[in-house]
């Protein structure tokens, strides 16, 4: 491994020392279980053996061991429940920092200069389709004048007279297809004759 060790790095380094660490207090809570029974075992002999203060001085190891042993698992709860608390400041640290990252965005995305900015574009393309608007009224008022000075009057044309240039104007329309429909006729027949 390089000089400088990542986050990452640490963080796996970390997790193996509280491992590591738990481990060994395992092993020694195991040898004090194992020294139990050794001093046990010392007093039964010594009983037997009619021995009491030989006895008393096994008992007095048991007890000991026992209580080092108590002490040894206190240690390895503790140790545990604070490297618990460890990795769940650990992560509250990292959701904080998320939520800090989450909060610079917002502040970018909905920072009052860039509103203001789609506000005033906004408020000017408004105001330029409105006078668009308005040249276009202006226009279709002056064409409609101008079409009105070109043909004249046209209140002064009757209803009949109307429908009658309407009828002329169809009838017109369907000789003209009727014409169309008899010269592609022939065109075709040409085609057939040719091939």
């Amino acid at each position: 491994m390089g000089l400088f060790k990542s986050k990452e790095e640490k963080q796996i380094e970390a997790k193996m020392k509280v491992k590591q660490t738990i481990n060994k207090f395992n092993k020694q809570i195991s040898k004090f279980e194992e020294q139990k029974k050794v001093y046990l075992d010392a007093a039964k002999r010594a009983k037997r053996l009619g021995l009491p203060d030989e006895v008393r001085l096994a008992i007095t190891g048991y007890l000991l061991t026992t209580n080092q042993q108590k002490r040894a698992q206190k240690m390895l709860l503790n140790f545990e429940i604070a490297a618990q608390m460890k990795d769940m400041e650990v992560m509250n640290a990292e959701f904080l920092k998320s939520l800090g990252d989450v909060s610079k965005d917002m502040i970018k995305l909905t920072n009052n200069k860039d509103f203001a900015k789609v506000q005033a574009q906004f408020e000017k393309a408004m105001a330029l389709s409105q006078t668009r608007a308005e040249q276009m009224d202006m226009y279709l008022e002056s064409s409609q004048t101008e079409f009105a000075a070109q043909t004249g009057d046209a209140s002064s044309i009757s209803d009949d007279e109307i429908d009658s240039l309407v009828t002329e104007l169809a009838s017109q329309d369907e000789i003209n297809e009727s014409t169309i429909d008899a010269q592609l006729e022939k065109i075709h027949q040409k085609m057939s004759q040719t091939s």
